[in-house]
């Protein structure tokens, strides 16, 4: 079960990685609110279309666990995002690169503090090497250049992200136990509802930018990959492997990333892109080996 955890980990991050790629390319044609709003309504409306049926047969679950469910959305689907493509507004990729592979190391934090889940020194030793490939990248082969980033107001709005959606991995322990259908229509549609009161902000103070061709096509993309499969498959490999040992996973975004970034953006593959694949690609696998170890022992730990 854990190969498969994997893969799924894997194809998540893949498609965070384009998300990341998307949120750039939606500057200047799509204001962050709007995006953050259409994206989860789409999203809802795919789900429930072919959920329908689920829908009702899950609903006892469904009305028992709302409220559960309505914070999972709105944290973990909509204030997440529009932090992330806020922050992308005022801060450099570089920065948020960097500061979205802290997810990892908070969620292990979160998880020690609060359900006394221990770290194993493989995991740290993992989790260490995979930060300094995310470092690597981020810092254009360069790591002493990273001593002279300078923080914002986007770098603040990615603390908030980090916060959230670490929170939500944390969280996801206590959802019910529900056919996927089900589960992301609920938080989709409160991912959407919690997402309305912000775009009209946006609209209000004269922020709003309508979607243009571009901005349209960054909208179905997140609506449908990042949104609906990638989600859908972050949450199987929490159910398989726990939350610690699935965030680590998280660190391949940014590396996903940069390959996205370089076949679509046009920029050049780098020597420090091999090795920083091999460091963050090496350092889960150390992590996860010690973690999966421990689990055989203790299989009680994971969620």
């Amino acid at each position: 079960m854990h190969r498969t955890a994997y893969i799924y980990l894997l194809i998540t991050a893949f498609l965070w990685g384009g998300n990341a790629v998307a949120g750039k390319f939606a500057v200047g044609h799509i204001s962050p609110m709007l995006l953050t709003v259409l994206r989860w309504l789409f999203a809802f409306l795919i789900v429930a279309i072919i959920s329908n049926r689920q829908l009702r047969q899950d609903w006892p679950v469904l009305r028992k666990y709302m409220p559960l469910l309505a914070a999972l959305g709105a944290f973990g689907f909509t204030f997440f995002n529009m932090a992330l493509y806020s922050a992308l507004n005022y801060t450099s990729a570089i920065n948020v690169t960097i500061e979205q592979a802290g997810i990892p190391m908070v969620i292990f934090i979160a998880n020690l503090i609060l359900f006394g889940t221990r770290v194993r020194l493989g995991q740290v030793l993992g989790f260490s090497l995979s930060l300094i490939g995310v470092a690597l990248t981020a810092g254009h082969g360069d790591l002493a250049s990273l001593s002279g980033l300078k923080v914002n107001l986007g770098d603040a709005l990615m603390l908030i992200a980090i916060l959230v959606y670490s929170g939500y991995t944390v969280a996801l322990r206590f959802r019910p136990e529900l056919n996927w259908q089900s589960l992301m229509a609920a938080m989709t549609f409160f991912a959407f509802l919690t997402a309305v009161p912000f775009a009209f902000w946006e609209w209000q103070v004269g922020a709003a930018m309508l979607p243009d061709t571009t901005g349209w096509t960054v909208v179905i993309y997140t609506a449908v990959l990042p949104s609906i499969v990638a989600q859908v498959l972050f949450i199987k490999g929490v159910e398989y492997i726990g939350a610690n040992r699935a965030g680590l996973f998280i660190n391949a975004v940014p590396i996903f990333g940069t390959f996205l970034a370089v076949f679509l953006l046009g920029e050049a593959f780098q020597p420090y892109h091999a090795v920083a694949l091999i460091l963050v690609l090496g350092g889960i696998w150390i992590a996860e080996l010690s973690g999966r170890k421990h689990a055989t022992v203790s299989p009680d730990i994971a969620p």
